[in-house]
């Protein structure tokens, strides 16, 4: 046979080795034959061809034509590998030999074809044993370089082959198990592998969805508490949750439904929540408020309960144009500090549903899919689409609502006119769950209980979209339960919510501006700071700075913010005011600061606490009062940076 290796591989040996060095390596590799179980006439050959290689090595002259004939072949066959010729009493020893020398690939494929008819050996005889043992070895190995490789399903059908070879001879049991092992060890890349092509190659996506289908049909969900993480080709459970969240964002919206609903009805109850998400993504991008009922009657058959259904069930009314239904979930919440929030959200208690379901959709529902743009839950867009209103209608009709006279769908500039313009801030409600967040375990995301929106992920939801007209029709308005006489630190509050409102912009972050009353004359903003080490006097005088120029802006007179503040905020002024403007209202807002903390000092980095004393009123263009905050002191954390030499306004904190 014609041995794909030359003598100095064969060896393992430098092509530039001297005499001494390979009868070293001789003798060394005479004493450390391969223990796996070869017969001793194999390991015997095997000694035989190492003697020869090292008599031709070690000899000037033998060596010398040797290397000429190399040379030679390599200028006429470039692509062409060297190979040796042995007799066949020599195969299984230089198949080893290959083996050992890291050609695990061919020397499987070679063994294999040597067990093939009509070359097959003899049943029983000692070279169909060492034939069969090298295809087990070389197979798993071959297959862990593929691996090393990211070949995966190249690795895969190497173990396959070889899991069919040993099925067909039926001598090693032991060697049969250990490459099942492997190939079941391999699932969740191949996985991976599969679905993160093209989706052009629908094959090869096709047999990913049905290895995920098996695993977690095997697995008995996607929370099998049973599954032993330390058995061999098994998943632990932080484990697969970890590769369930990497191939979620392979898989269409579509296809994640047919999977969840397929897994929910083989008796996987954890999958039932993931159905829900999936249909309101879906129902959601595509403008199909059909698929958020279905997720409605599939939420309403979850019997689970660590989770409370009521804010799911809440914003998915809300969606579908039923608002007495969401108010009536909404009320029902289990979660204390969610409760709090809804009670002091300073807008109307519609306006805070519709920003509580905005930011569920942006942080649970849509993100996780490949065909689903996660980046903005456009609401206004939702309730203006005309299959949304005809669904909605239909709905109406078939529960025969009533609308009153007065609660006729206003027209798009009174519905302007009439809403709560305020971006409340939403921080969390716990004071520790920040200095904690890097510490907790992330929960899995069938798991996920409906909390309080995130600070970093929540924004305004005006009642100026001109489709929410569509809810005040089927909302009756009531006066709010509960008005708090003090506020938590990190509770929201109805003025942090309106000295930062911002209807055109999706930025959370909101805290006090200031502004001169309006029979106060206006300033300028201070003047840039540059002091390398800045008094607690000039980091007032910089906030101060920023409150009156904001102020100033927002009651639409000229001011420079850029000498107190970076770009970013200076455009979400910009914004609130063209908001302001459009909707033909104007703010009127007192702020001072009262006092200052310097929290951290750093040589690029400030963070100071202070207390600012707190004032608006909102005017609409007829000069009538829309709303109003009483004077109240207000707690907020400023964050300045040095951009070169002058200290700029970076971040807030508002509540803090």
């Amino acid at each position: 046979m014609d041995l794909p290796i030359d003598h100095f591989r064969l060896l393992g040996v430098s092509p530039s080795a001297e005499p001494e060095a390979i009868l070293r390596r001789l003798q060394s590799r005479c004493d450390s034959p391969p223990d796996q179980g070869f017969t001793h006439e194999a390991l015997l050959r095997r000694a035989e061809l190492l003697r020869r290689s090292a008599d031709l090595l070690t000899d000037p002259t033998d060596r010398a034509d040797y290397e000429s004939a190399l040379i030679r072949l390599s200028e006429s066959h470039p692509n062409g590998t060297v190979g040796l010729d042995l007799p066949s009493s020599s195969e299984v020893a230089g198949l080893i030999l290959l083996w050992e020398a890291h050609g695990a690939v061919e020397a499987f494929q070679l063994a294999r074809q040597g067990l093939q008819p009509p070359q097959a050996p003899a049943l029983g005889s000692g070279r169909e044993a060492d034939l069969t043992l090298l295809a087990a070895l070389a197979c798993r190995d071959a297959a862990l370089e593929e691996q090393d490789q990211r070949r995966y399903e190249s690795a895969a059908q190497l173990l396959i082959d070889g899991i069919q070879l040993q099925q067909r001879m039926g001598k090693l049991p032991d060697q049969q198990r250990l490459l099942e092992e492997a190939l079941q060890a391999l699932i969740p890349f191949r996985i991976l592998d599969l679905l993160s092509r093209d989706l052009g190659d629908q094959d090869a996506h096709q047999r990913g969805l049905t290895l995920l289908d098996e695993l977690v049909t095997a697995r008995g969900g996607l929370e099998a508490a049973a599954v032993d993480g330390h058995q061999p080709g098994s998943l632990s459970q932080d484990d697969f949750e970890s590769f369930f969240h990497q191939i979620r964002s392979f898989l269409t919206v579509q296809e994640q439904i047919d999977l969840f609903s397929r897994w929910f009805e083989g008796g996987a109850d954890d999958a039932g929540f993931l159905t829900v998400l999936a249909l309101t993504a879906a129902g959601f991008s595509r403008r199909k408020p059909e698929f958020l009922e279905q997720a409605r009657g599939r939420m309403q058959t979850l019997a689970n309960a660590d989770l409370d259904p009521m804010p799911l069930l809440g914003c998915l009314d809300l969606l579908l144009g039923n608002v007495k239904d969401a108010e009536r979930h909404f009320t029902l919440l289990r979660d204390a500090q969610l409760q709090a929030w809804f009670l002091n959200h300073p807008g109307d208690r519609l306006a805070a549903q519709c920003e509580y379901c905005r930011s569920w959709l942006e942080r649970d529902v849509l993100p996780g899919y490949r065909d689903v743009d996660a980046s903005v839950a456009d609401l206004d867009a939702w309730f203006a689409d005309r299959d949304v209103q005809s669904y909605v209608d239909r709905l109406d009709r078939k529960a025969s609502r009533r609308i009153p006279a007065e609660e006729v769908p206003l027209a798009w500039p009174e519905v302007a006119a009439a809403s709560t313009d305020s971006s409340f801030e939403l921080d969390s409600l716990d004071p520790s769950d920040s200095a904690s967040e890097d510490a907790e375990v992330p929960t899995p995301l069938w798991q996920q209980r409906w909390v309080r929106p995130a600070a970093a992920t929540l924004a305004l939801v005006g009642i100026v979209l001109g489709g929410l007209a569509l809810l005040r029709r089927n909302w009756t308005p009531a006066p709010l339960m509960l008005e708090t006489t003090s506020q938590q630190a990190s509770e929201p509050t109805e003025v942090e919510e309106n000295v930062e409102a911002d209807t055109s912009s999706p930025s959370p972050a909101n805290d006090p501006v200031a502004s001169l009353k309006p029979d106060l004359q206006p300033s300028a903003p201070s003047e840039p700071l540059v002091s390398d080490a800045p008094t607690e006097a000039e980091l007032q005088a910089l906030v101060q700075g920023w409150l009156d120029a904001k102020a100033l802006a927002l009651s639409g007179q000229p001011a420079d913010l850029s000498v107190v503040a970076r770009e970013p905020l200076v455009k979400r002024v910009e914004r609130e005011r063209a908001a302001d403007a459009s909707a033909g209202r104007s703010k009127s807002i007192d702020a001072s600061i009262t006092s200052i903390e310097v929290v951290d000092r750093k040589p690029l980095r400030i963070e100071l606490r202070a207390q600012v004393a707190y004032s608006d009123r909102l005017q609409g263009a007829d000069g009538a009062v829309i709303d109003e905050t009483a004077p109240r002191d207000l707690s907020v954390t400023y964050v300045l940076g040095r951009d070169g030499t002058q200290w700029r306004l970076h971040d807030y904190i508002p509540g803090s």
